[in-house]
């Protein structure tokens, strides 16, 4: 299955172009807002999966995408987590969980937006694999993680480095959460509708440019091992969102250094979901 966030209300995709609204296909039993779904995902996908084919009633407007978790408690992001990412910042691949910060939830916006460049900021790229946790997981195995994941997602980890690298600690949860920094979307999709939810093409452009591009089987950790080690110290709440990492190709590690400038548009893809578009603006216009 396939949920969108549309106009603030929970939506079955039928195409990429039309949906059915499942408040009033549930005759108010799910909905009408997408993310009081997650507090009973067993039974909405349940009684989803059992869905006789309906027409669609919606046509879907990406401009009224919203975040296909809406009002996450917690919004996990993960470094270092490719081989060649870790090499390109400067160091070692983890051998233990990667290092976990937080994007602030006022960060959180949907798939397609205008975002703000911080004044005086170097803004970096980030593409990555989303995953949206379904139901409270604490002290998951990896063998069982994928029970505990509604779906999947794409997500754009913008970074402004100036803010994020000042010293005289790093302070990534904040260089990571100027408004607009966390788009995720366009929409989730459930991982059955993956041949392996494990190996999947992801990547981004920057006006027509590809940037990054590689596939979440190269994840050190993946995402049944992040769930394994994250829910070790804390508990993930249904509608969390976790970013996964981000593969080689960010601006802060090539040479020259290249960072996003006004005017500039970012494609973010992740195979079998689609791809989300930010289109950044200079501080005051």
């Amino acid at each position: 299955m396939r949920i969108a966030n549309h106009n603030n209300r929970a939506v079955l995709l039928t195409s990429d172009e039309a949906a059915l609204d499942i408040h009033a296909a549930s005759e108010g039993r799910f909905g009408p807002e997408l993310a009081p779904l997650y507090n009973d995902w067993e039974a909405f996908t349940a009684w989803a999966e059992g869905l006789p084919g309906s027409a669609a009633d919606i046509t879907i407007d990406r401009s009224r995408l919203g975040s296909p978790s809406p009002a996450p408690r917690q919004i996990f992001a993960i470094g270092l987590n490719y081989s060649a990412h870790a090499k390109e910042s400067g160091f070692d691949a983890p051998d233990q969980l990667p290092p976990v910060f937080t994007k602030f939830v006022s960060a959180l916006t949907g798939p397609d937006t205008t975002v703000v460049l911080p004044e005086g900021g170097n803004t970096d790229w980030e593409v990555e694999l989303v995953a949206i946790i379904g139901k409270e997981a604490s002290n998951v195995s990896a063998a069982d993680a994928w029970e505990y994941v509604a779906g999947l997602s794409i997500g754009q980890d913008i970074s402004e480095r100036v803010s994020q690298l000042r010293g005289p600690a790093p302070q990534f949860g904040l260089g990571k959460s100027f408004p607009g920094f966390a788009p995720v979307g366009p929409w989730l999709v459930t991982p059955d509708e993956f041949s392996n939810p494990d190996d999947l093409e992801l990547g981004c452009s920057l006006d027509g440019e590809e940037l990054q591009k590689g596939r979440t089987s190269e994840l050190i950790f993946s995402v049944p091992a992040l769930i394994q080690g994250l829910s070790q110290t804390v508990t993930l709440l249904p509608g969390d969102i976790i970013f996964t990492g981000t593969p080689s190709g960010v601006g802060l590690g090539r040479d020259p250094q290249r960072f996003i400038q006004p005017g500039e548009t970012l494609i973010s893809r992740v195979e079998g979901i689609g791809e989300i578009t930010q289109t950044f603006v200079a501080a005051g216009k």
